[in-house]
């Protein structure tokens, strides 16, 4: 079982110290050139935590294991609100901006609802992973022009958890310093992030074929958690330090990037079909699940602890209906 256990656990390791290495690098090489931290959470920091989801994707569907390519995607986006929203209301009440509720939530909403029909209805091919790309990169425009114009506001959201997390990480626009440190921790954390998500992956096909569990399970649940655990960091320790308003703003957007962006570059890079047990039903889940965060959310624009608990009750139900 070694050969088993010892990939997954491994690849865990090398995706979060990875993810983490490749986020402070991005934003100390976006500091020395001067770009604005308003950018960096944009795009370098929120793209930076979703690098583990990507390339575990991206590897699984290279190798011909379309469950753990697209149950990655559609489970990591289950756990992001269910596991992840629930144990941070839970640690403490989740605040909502209303901006973030006009526009990001309801992008996230569209963009599920999307995803749900196009899984059932057509091939992902690069066709459709290229319109992904397209609009993330619309919606990124988008959103900058408006958070520039308002002086900040939700989609920046990963930033400052990361800066709660660790002072390190809060983006500076001195262009002091050089380049060559803050681009071989990129480079490092960039190596270790591929690395880990092949190993993830070797470990998640070999634990499936020996409890005879379908890939698509394993893609679901094991690998989705370890390649969110970045969301899971950043979103709990904001909670702790009742900045309950970036976890939803984390959530939110992680979730829009990984249909959009990771689903995008996974269907442009190697287009493999969404298997018809997911999109079947997955999918679906997914969509549900992101419309009750949003109703919960609405309420008072606060995720209450009893409403974080019915959250992670939810998860668990999730599991315990789709683990054999």
């Amino acid at each position: 079982m070694i050969d088993i256990w010892l990939p997954l656990a491994g690849g865990l390791v090398l995706l979060v110290a990875g993810g983490d290495l490749l986020v402070r690098g991005a934003v100390r090489v976006a500091g020395r050139l001067g770009v604005s931290p308003l950018v960096i959470g944009l795009t370098l920091v929120g793209f930076g935590t979703s690098a583990p989801e990507l390339v575990t994707s991206v590897q699984a569907a290279l190798s011909g294991e379309p469950g753990i390519a697209w149950g990655n995607v559609v489970g990591s986006n289950i756990a992001n609100i269910l596991l992840i929203g629930g144990t941070s209301a839970l640690l403490f009440p989740i605040a909502v901006a209303a901006p973030a509720l006009r526009r990001d939530a309801v992008v996230m909403l569209a963009v599920a609802a999307v995803f749900t029909a196009l899984a059932a209805l057509v091939p992902m091919d690069r066709v459709v992973g290229a319109a992904s790309l397209l609009l993330l990169a619309a919606y990124t425009v988008l959103a900058f022009r408006q958070e520039r114009g308002a002086n900040g506001g939700a989609l920046h959201d990963k930033e400052i958890a990361l800066e709660a997390l660790d002072p390190g990480l809060a983006p500076r626009p001195s262009r002091q310093g050089g380049l060559l440190l803050p681009l071989i921790l990129s480079l490092g954390g960039l190596a270790l992030v591929i690395g880990g998500g092949a190993a993830l992956v070797r470990g998640a096909v070999a634990l499936a074929q020996s409890l005879a569990i379908p890939e698509t399970v394993i893609g679901l649940t094991i690998v989705a958690v370890g390649t969110s655990m970045p969301e899971l960091v950043t979103s709990v320790m904001a909670a702790l330090r009742r900045q309950g308003d970036v976890a939803f703003g984390n959530i939110v957007g992680s979730n829009i990037i990984n249909i959009l962006g990771i689903g995008g570059v996974t269907a442009l890079i190697a287009p493999v079909p969404v298997p018809a047990a997911i999109a079947g039903f997955d999918a679906p889940v997914m969509l549900g699940v992101s419309v009750l965060m949003v109703l919960l959310a609405v309420t008072g624009l606060r995720i209450s602890r009893r409403e974080g608990a019915l959250l992670l009750a939810g998860y668990a139900a999730y599991l315990a209906v789709l683990w054999p």
